[in-house]
């Protein structure tokens, strides 16, 4: 119990004071150009960037990745990420719950619908901890402590195998995700976490009966050198640089499944770091673009630096359209706009 609060508090510390971005692959959508119009017959300020996803309206395609929890500077982030979310109308995940099963003292670190009534709330455990003993009931438990609009389940088997002690049987999950699915009362989300999702395994997960899923691509936050800066020995700190860039790039994993999965609610994260990076992410196929270094970066700062932070990926998003003759964001999927490089 002890060991999963100190385990998120060595993540948040690593994430904000190390280097632990990928370096050589890249989230594959610098090889993507917006075609620019010179003479959009647009009024920008009638833009509109709303939309929704699993049945709730938000008022920008972004999602505040899941990223922490368990300690009291999570909750300091977790509220001020709430608070802006709420504002906007953003969704918004949170960090592994397993350390709120495991003590629930620190339940109330994730406990942010008290900041954020309206918003689309995302619980989220490992998928893993399915074979870990946990089960229907620590999923309805994360849940409702969170009053969440749904699970995310996520996929680390690279951060399992660096990780000291880390949770490395994964057989049989695809049959405990189904049949998590087939009783869970809200819907279930699958995510990597920074390795990306082929599409041979969307189709799996589709078939297993997820709602939607979050590719979670390389380019951003590599958790090989996060655990790497964790190491225990010589071989777990080298294991983990030497899969430091390991993992399918945002980009490549949105087209991929989005060509076996036309309609499958879509969440693109891994590397996005601003709204040009949202905006080729949509025009991809993404229904979602969703960051966590950058607000994580903001929310240690203060509100104000998330509000600014939100205002200024609104204002990117905007401009792409402007720039672009899109006045919505379905035009933006569908106008064939974004070109791939030579």
């Amino acid at each position: 119990m002890r060991e999963t609060q100190t385990r998120k508090a060595d993540h948040l510390r690593i994430c904000l004071e190390e280097d632990v971005q990928f370096h050589k692959n890249t989230n594959g959508l610098e090889r993507y150009r917006f075609t620019h119009c010179c003479l959009p017959e647009l009024n920008r300020s009638e833009i509109d960037l709303t939309t929704t996803f699993l049945g709730k309206s938000l008022g920008v395609p972004l999602l505040i990745s899941s990223m922490t929890g368990g300690t009291q500077q999570a909750k300091t982030i977790n509220f001020r990420l709430a608070e802006i979310a709420q504002q906007y109308k953003l969704a918004m995940g949170v960090g592994s719950q397993r350390v709120a099963v495991e003590n629930p003292q620190v339940a109330d670190t994730f406990a942010v619908r008290s900041q954020a009534p309206d918003i689309l709330l995302l619980a989220n455990l490992g998928a893993v901890q399915l074979n870990y003993s946990y089960g229907l009931d620590e999923c309805l438990r994360v849940v409702e402590l969170l009053e969440a609009d749904a699970l995310i389940l996520h996929l680390n088997p690279l951060q399992e195998c660096i990780q000291p002690n880390g949770d490395i049987n994964f057989r049989g999950l695809i049959d405990k995700i189904h049949n998590l699915c087939n009783k869970l009362p809200v819907p279930v989300i699958v995510k990597e976490v920074g390795n990306g999702i082929s599409a041979a395994m969307a189709q799996k997960l589709i078939e297993a009966g997820v709602s939607a899923i979050d590719v979670a691509g390389a380019g951003g936050t590599s958790w090989a050198k996060v655990e790497s800066e964790r190491a225990l020995n010589e071989q777990q700190r080298r294991l983990g640089l030497t899969f430091a860039d390991w993992g399918l790039p945002t980009a490549e994993c949105i087209v991929d499944i989005r060509a076996i999965a036309p309609k499958l609610p879509l969440i693109a994260s891994g590397g996005l770091r601003n709204g040009l990076d949202v905006a080729k992410a949509i025009a991809l196929g993404a229904d979602l673009g969703g960051l966590a270094w950058p607000f994580l970066q903001a929310a240690a700062e203060s509100t104000e630096a998330v509000d600014a932070l939100v205002q200024l990926l609104i204002a990117e998003l905007t401009t792409v359209l402007f720039c672009t003759s899109n006045a919505t964001l379905a035009q933006l999927q569908h106008s064939n706009v974004l070109q791939k490089l030579a």
